[in-house]
């Protein structure tokens, strides 16, 4: 569920297409916000994935992890009627979680005083961010793990790993792990605006998230979700499944340096790229291609630039280097997932998604061009390797290598 497609082949074709999902806010009315545009999904019917009563107990995150667990559910082909469900289960990742069912009620209690505190019975399940975890699992009677990871942006790439985790140590045969966000509302952007965090480009909505560019301003914000399933490979060559990509290696580091800033020469995405690929037991000269988190902020782009040319020498002018979140927006919490899905699909199709929005007389000069970051346009090459990096406010680091599967 995403803002270039609520399904995946939607998703896939507007990303290797350079489809921009941005466009005027329409959740709220932006007139006195710095931003008035943002990421939204659209066309979006939250009872594709829940009953109509239970809508309304949950907040929106919920209502697009649901959707977007459903269709990887489906898409997996597995029947949990023929599984052992205490071994199945689900790791979700979110930043925020409800807020917008938090802002409204706080704001119908601070109009309306002198009428006690009236709250709906449901503010607390709407608002808190392991709801959408917890709502899959009773869906489907999955007993195994059941949590939220919280790392801000790197939340749930967090959840793909402790997934991997899970499996590893043999706590489960399955884990439903992803991620999903919905903060465009007036505290999400509003707040953002005032750490000058998103991009204010409001005359050019589509062109505004523009990763590695010298113009860039910001992040756009987005909202959705993404759910993959990760499964012990043996189980899931016994059952016949369809199997897309392996995830071979993880990696978590903190920059400890700022709340908000990444460190500027990239020392804790290095590190984490560094750990990820260790883990996997592959060279650096393997991998192919880097979904990086490029977000379109002035310093975050240079850091992890730098990161890449440091960590990788010479091989770092060799592979392709994307930010879907340049089609996307930034899902927040949810990026992570969303992204190691358009990995595993840039993976399996040998197709790099694009990095929209540049052109060449925007070159910054901290960012060293001889490094291929797709611009533009889609390209074609053989992916065995891929990196898929998250990097969240508070220094939190994640990469995860996913490698294609043989045979």
């Amino acid at each position: 569920v995403s803002p270039i497609g609520n399904d995946v082949p939607t998703l896939w074709e507007n990303a290797i297409n350079g489809v921009s999902g941005a466009g005027p806010i329409t959740r709220f009315d932006s007139y006195l916000f710095k931003t008035q545009f943002a990421c939204e999904v659209k066309n979006f019917d939250p009872t594709s994935g829940m009953d109509r009563r239970e809508v309304r107990k949950v907040d929106v995150d919920t209502h697009y992890g649901v959707a977007s667990a459903v269709e990887a559910i489906v898409d997996s082909g597995l029947n949990f009627e023929e599984e052992d469900c205490n071994r199945v289960g689900v790791i979700y990742g979110e930043g925020i979680g409800g807020i917008n069912a938090l802002e409204d009620e706080i704001k119908s209690y601070a109009l309306n005083p002198d009428n006690g505190p009236r709250f709906s019975p449901f503010i607390i399940t709407k608002m808190i961010s392991d709801m959408t975890a917890g709502i899959i699992s009773i869906r489907y009677g999955l007993k195994g793990p059941n949590y939220v990871t919280t790392s801000a942006c790197a939340s749930s790439s967090n959840a793909l790993i402790d997934a991997y985790d899970q499996i590893r140590l043999n706590r489960a045969d399955i884990i439903v792990a992803g991620g999903a966000e919905a903060a465009i509302c007036p505290v999400g952007v509003g707040g953002f605006n005032a750490m000058h965090a998103l991009s204010t480009r409001n005359e050019d909505p589509a062109g505004a998230s523009r990763p590695f560019s010298k113009s860039r301003d910001g992040f756009v914000m987005a909202e959705g979700a993404a759910t993959l399933i990760l499964e012990e490979y043996e189980h899931a060559k016994a059952r016949g499944a369809k199997i897309y990509a392996e995830l071979v290696g993880t990696g978590l580091t903190a920059d400890a340096y700022h709340i908000t800033s990444p460190h500027p020469e990239g020392e804790g995405a290095m590190r984490v790229m560094k750990m990820a690929l260790d883990e996997a037991g592959l060279p650096f000269d393997s991998v192919d291609y880097i979904n990086v988190h490029g977000t379109s902020t002035p310093s975050g782009d240079i850091a992890e630039a730098k990161a890449i040319k440091n960590l990788f020498g010479e091989h770092a002018f060799k592979l392709n280097i994307s930010s879907t979140k340049s089609t996307t927006g930034h899902l927040l919490g949810a990026a992570g997932a969303l992204e190691a899905l358009l990995t595993v699909l840039a993976l399996k199709n040998n197709i790099v998604p694009p990095t929209i929005n540049h052109s060449s007389d925007d070159e910054d000069p901290e960012i060293d061009y001889r490094m291929n970051f797709t611009f533009n346009k889609a390209q074609e090459r053989e992916i065995n390797v891929a990196l898929s990096n998250t990097f969240g406010f508070g220094g939190h680091n994640a990469s995860i290598v996913f490698k294609k599967i043989e045979g």
